[in-house]
């Protein structure tokens, strides 16, 4: 049987005017201050509307419980990290390991900057994780990776292509959680993003030249 998203992680209604928008903005940004400063463990929907300065009446009007912001919270940030990966590898005014070169930059310096919230939102995965609109998000994410590995490698099979992009993917994902695991300068970020970059772009030459 299909899995159907519930109304445990949807919104209960979206806001149409200007003053419901800013009460959500503001909802969600304390929802991140609450997130980031007690963990998932000790996240709830009164902290967050203390935080934020509402009653819990009023958060309740857009979210049915903290598992529905958590998800909003998760979705935006998978957008955002989505919108980043199509506006780089999307330019083809630049060759593909140089749009590679900048996605590594950008990438591991936005994962530094977001540690705090990624690793609270890691936490609280099981409320989200399954649901259709998260794996939805996540394929849109892969055929950005897929439509630019056409670009960069147009000689490589299709498996291979396949191959490429996951490893390229799990690489930048896995290795840039770790490193954001403990601050770092602006200098280390730049020395590591560049030594990564140099690893990838190394590999996918290889795999053209052959």
């Amino acid at each position: 049987m299909i899995d159907r998203p519930t109304p445990r992680i949807s919104s209960r209604k979206q806001p149409k005017q200007a003053r419901s928008s800013g009460l959500v903005a503001t909802i969600l940004e304390a929802a991140v201050q609450v997130l980031t400063a007690e963990g998932a463990q000790r996240f709830t929907t009164a902290r967050v509307a203390e935080r934020a300065g509402v009653s819990v009446g009023s958060l309740y009007q857009y979210f049915p419980n903290k598992a529905a912001i958590l998800f909003r919270l998760q979705t935006d940030e998978w957008r955002q990290t989505t919108e980043q990966w199509r506006t780089i590898l999307g330019d083809a005014t630049k060759p593909p390991l140089v749009r590679l070169r900048s996605l590594v930059h950008a990438f591991i310096r936005s994962e530094v900057e977001e540690a705090d919230l990624r690793v609270a939102l890691d936490d609280a995965a099981p409320l989200y994780r399954d649901a259709p609109e998260a794996q939805e998000i996540l394929a849109e994410g892969d055929q950005i990776v897929e439509s630019f590995m056409r670009e960069a490698l147009p000689r490589a099979s299709e498996s291979t292509r396949q191959l490429v992009g996951d490893l390229v993917t799990t690489t930048m994902t896995a290795v840039g959680k770790e490193f954001s695991e403990m601050p770092r300068s602006q200098s280390e970020v730049d020395a590591y993003a560049d030594a990564m970059a140099d690893m990838l772009c190394a590999y996918l030459n290889k795999l053209e030249r052959a």
